[in-house]
């Protein structure tokens, strides 16, 4: 096509393609299956499965050459006939006789080629099948065969502790913190490696080469030691060898690494790796003075580094379906490639935009450049499974932006698939690579047609490919996501084009700042400056489509659930293509959306009736734990703990119309009271944090005390005695008891036996209402609690938040003395804990309260009417 086109810049119009060639896609699809299969699969299947595919393959390649001699022979022979038969013809009759009888001939042998080409092409497209799965079983049994092999996986059945040489083939991680009942499972450095050199308890020295996870429990100057390797790095580790977990992915064993220390480096990285690291730690010192969401976002938009992504921040992109823009993926190599090409929309014409045209490159010249960037950014990016599938689908893209040839891409997909599934087997089991592949493959078939339906429509071309390319990926994308969170998200489509026009100047600008940072730091951190504002209004996208209260709706986690949604989609774009046709309708159905998304709380209260008009107290639904609102004007409330889960408590504050929080209240440092936290500072003005003066567990203590600072919010120390109104809503700290010296006469409360007895407890009023708030004190503290002088007169009250969430460590003195109305549990549905007990729960009811729990009942609210109190539920 450029050949011939005169000019060493390619042609302006480049030729249209014909029809979609789909003759690799069923090789592609088989060998992807077939890997997927034969990873787990003996060496006696493996063997069967290729010899059998060899076997078919080679009698059909052998029938459809056999096939193809005889045509030839034939066409040959009817050949010579047909001269012998204008030789013997007069001249006159022989020109008649050509146009006539020949004619005829000539239409019979066309027709007896076509069906014997018609047989032989569909004997060579099944044998091409066949070849392609004894390809991919061959290379699938000998990876599989690579895991189980030598000593490690036999010591990881013995549960043994070795002295291990691993070699390091990715960048170290910090594993995300997790909730265990009251505890915080403190964050681990996660390493995959490989094993070069085993050294057993016995001396035993075995040399090996297998794939494993190293997960070293570090302290915080340890731990910044392990996060500082590079790939390629050697280190020693005295370790215990486990299994990994059923199912996973190339990791034969996990090694978890004895002690607290830093590495033992035996090893340095490659020179490679080390000039990547030197840019990548390059762009984070550019990115150190930037707003927290750019400074995380930032290095993962450009060379996927989300170790500074917090949390939060994840949760969001995940509830968004943005998290493709915090990996490394070809939509990062397509923007750079764009650059240097030209637009996508001009592909028919892309050597003559861009960079390359600016410069006057040749087009050979320009592909030599794309292939050095591809090296690049492999480099750089990390040569593991997923930048290679990134790299791949770039290429795919590259060739889209260089010939303009978009059907020809199928096949250049086709391959791309074929090619690393044979590369590396595991990728067929990777949700990553699925999604990838669906994506490219929706954004150049359906994406298109989209596109061209929405132009005939009148919608802008730019407008129209970039609500098709955000709806064609996330049709096709939606059902596999569903799988793995079991939930669709509604606002994905919106936040991917909001996002879609920030995506390039912060990918573009962070390239420019990892570029520059080695050789100017002053210039490379104005170019991350500069990206920080696309970067930052990402971040915003993403954390303002999580907050809305419709962002997501639950769906079935399985692949029916997907099966089922894939039935819906179709049935939605059938829809779509009717209503598109009806304008009022489309109008119809835009408010309606918003309605479901956005959920204005008026309308809420009226369709689901929650929370009910005038409550007054409110028990969040967060599972394993506490997170309870007390109503203190109009869009006000004063929260009480904060829940395991900041996702849940700041849907249930969302949905009570809590906009402003005058004092967050956290009776102990326990995770499942305080792990909560950033959902109730997300988007909320909060005037204080009030915490128990018993720091424990301190790395929680810790965490209140960073994300305070952080947003700027005093804390301050609950004691016993403290008096505290705000409108109509009026408290008083019964617990703990202030420090200080013993005075005569009076008991002396005993220490706290842990953060439980330290519990902040508070006796509320509100609208002729009272509320007792135990925390999780427990029997102990209780008694003490009711001998205390802050408590004294205590008597009945309306309701009781029963403490640590119903467990059968009551006090039954305080239960008869408070003699309750209500009786509130917080508590999760299945918790390993048995809460709550049945004995807790008998003393209640014997007492005459209602007992109330999250589990059974969902989130409660408690309101005051004519006739004493009322309750409802979400």
């Amino acid at each position: 096509m450029h050949a011939a086109a005169g000019s060493r810049l390619g042609a302006a119009h480049p030729r249209q393609e014909g029809p979609a060639d789909l003759r690799l896609v069923p090789p592609a699809l088989a060998a992807w299956g077939t890997a997927a299969l034969m990873l787990d699969a003996s060496a006696e299947w493996v063997v069967g499965v290729m010899t059998v595919c060899l076997v078919i393959g080679c009698v059909l390649l052998r029938a459809a050459r056999r096939g193809r001699v005889r045509e030839s022979e034939e066409g040959g022979r009817s050949g010579q006939r047909e001269k012998s038969r204008q030789k013997e013809r007069g001249e006159q009759s022989e020109e008649r006789g050509h146009s006539g009888h020949s004619g005829h001939s000539g239409h019979s042998g066309h027709g007896g080629r076509s069906g014997h080409s018609r047989k032989a092409w569909q004997r060579v497209s099944v044998a091409a099948v066949l070849l392609c799965v004894a390809a991919s079983a061959a290379s699938a049994g000998l990876h599989g065969a690579d895991l189980r092999r030598g000593p490690v996986p036999g010591l990881a059945r013995q549960y043994a502790h070795v002295t291990a040489d691993v070699e390091l083939t990715a960048d170290p991680r910090l594993s995300r913190p997790r909730i265990r009942g009251d505890h915080a499972a403190p964050a681990a450095v996660l390493l995959e490696a490989e094993v070069r050199r085993v050294r057993k308890t016995d001396g035993t020295v075995l040399g090996t080469r297998t794939p494993v996870l190293v997960i070293a429990d570090a302290t915080s100057y340890g731990r910044r030691a392990w996060l500082s390797l590079l790939p390629s790095t050697r280190v020693r580790v005295f370790a215990r060898v486990a299994p990994a977990s059923a199912g996973g992915d190339r990791i034969a064993a996990v090694l978890r690494v004895s002690g607290e220390g830093p590495p033992d480096v035996m090893g340095e990285p490659s020179a490679t790796q080390r000039f990547a690291g030197r840019l990548r730690s390059g762009l984070r010192e550019a990115t150190d003075g930037l707003g927290t969401d750019a400074r995380a976002l930032l290095p993962g938009l450009v060379v996927g580094d989300t170790s500074r992504v917090p949390a939060e921040l994840d949760e969001a992109f995940k509830a968004t379906d943005l998290t493709h823009l915090m990996a490394v993926s070809g939509a990062n190599f397509t923007i750079m490639l764009a650059l240097f090409l030209g637009p996508p929309g001009l592909a028919q014409r892309a050597e003559r935009r861009g960079l390359a045209s600016w410069l006057g490159i040749p087009l050979r010249a320009t592909a030599l450049a794309g292939g050095g960037m591809i090296l690049a950014f492999v480099i750089v990016c990390r040569p593991d499974p997923s930048v290679v599938r990134a790299a791949a689908c770039g290429s795919v893209a590259l060739l889209a932006i260089a010939t303009g040839r978009r059907r020809s891409l199928i096949p250049a997909l086709a391959t791309a698939v074929l090619l690393l599934v044979l590369y590396d087997p595991w990728l067929a089991r990777s949700y990553g690579f699925l999604l990838s592949v669906l994506a490219t493959g929706a954004l150049l078939t359906l994406a298109p047609r989209w596109s061209t339906a929405l132009r005939r429509r009148r919608v802008r071309p730019r407008v129209a490919e970039a609500l098709a390319a955000a709806g064609a990926a996330q049709a096709v994308c939606a059902p596999v996501v569903a799988v793995l969170s079991a939930q669709v998200s509604l606002v994905a489509v919106p936040c991917n084009l909001l996002a879609e026009f920030a995506v390039a100047p912060a990918t573009v600008l962070g390239f420019a700042a990892l570029a520059a940072a080695p050789v100017a730091m002053p210039v490379a951190e104005a170019f991350a400056w500069c990206a920080s504002w696309p970067a930052g209004w990402i971040a915003g996208i993403a954390r303002t489509g999580a907050a809305l209260p419709g962002a997501g709706v639950d769906w079935p986690g399985s692949w029916t659930g997907a099966l089922l949604l894939v039935l819906v989609t179709v049935a939605l774009a059938a829809g779509g293509r009717w209503a598109v046709r009806h304008p009022w309708l489309c109008g119809v159905c835009c408010v309606a959306f918003l309605l479901v998304v956005v959920q204005p709380p008026p309308l809420t209260r009226v369709i689901t009736g929650w929370p009910p008009p005038g409550w007054r107290f409110a028990m969040c639904d967060v599972g394993q734990g506490d997170a309870t609102v007390l109503a203190a004007g109009e869009g006000t409330g004063v929260v009480v703990d904060a829940g395991p889960d900041p996702a849940l408590v700041d849907r249930c504050l969302s949905a009570l119309g809590i906009t402003r929080i005058p004092l967050v209240v956290l009776t102990h440092f326990h995770a499942d009271h305080v792990a909560g936290l950033p959902g109730v500072l997300r988007g909320r003005a909060v005037g204080a944090i009030e915490t128990t003066g018993f720091g424990e567990p301190v790395d929680q203590a810790e965490f209140v005390r960073r994300l305070a600072a952080a947003r700027r919010v005093p804390v301050t120390r609950a004691a016993a005695g403290e008096e505290r109104r705000t409108g109509d809503l009026a408290w008083r700290v019964l617990w703990p008891p202030p420090d200080g010296p013993r005075i005569p006469g009076r008991p002396t409360a005993p220490a706290p036996e842990g953060p439980n007895d330290a519990s902040v407890t508070m006796l509320v009023r509100s609208a002729g209402t009272t509320l007792l708030m135990l925390g999780d004190l427990e029997p102990p503290a209780q008694r003490a609690l009711l001998r205390s002088p802050a408590a004294a007169g205590l008597t009945a009250v309306d309701v009781l938040k029963v403490a640590h969430h119903g467990s059968a460590y009551q006090d039954p003195d305080l239960i008869r003395a408070v003699a309750p109305r209500l009786a509130l549990v917080s508590v999760g549905t299945g918790n390993p804990y048995g809460h709550p007990a049945p004995s807790t729960l008998a003393a209640l009811r014997a007492g005459g309260a209602t007992v109330l729990r999250t589990d059974e009942d969902g989130a409660i609210a408690v309101t005051r009417t004519a006739g004493g109190l009322g309750v409802g539920t979400d």
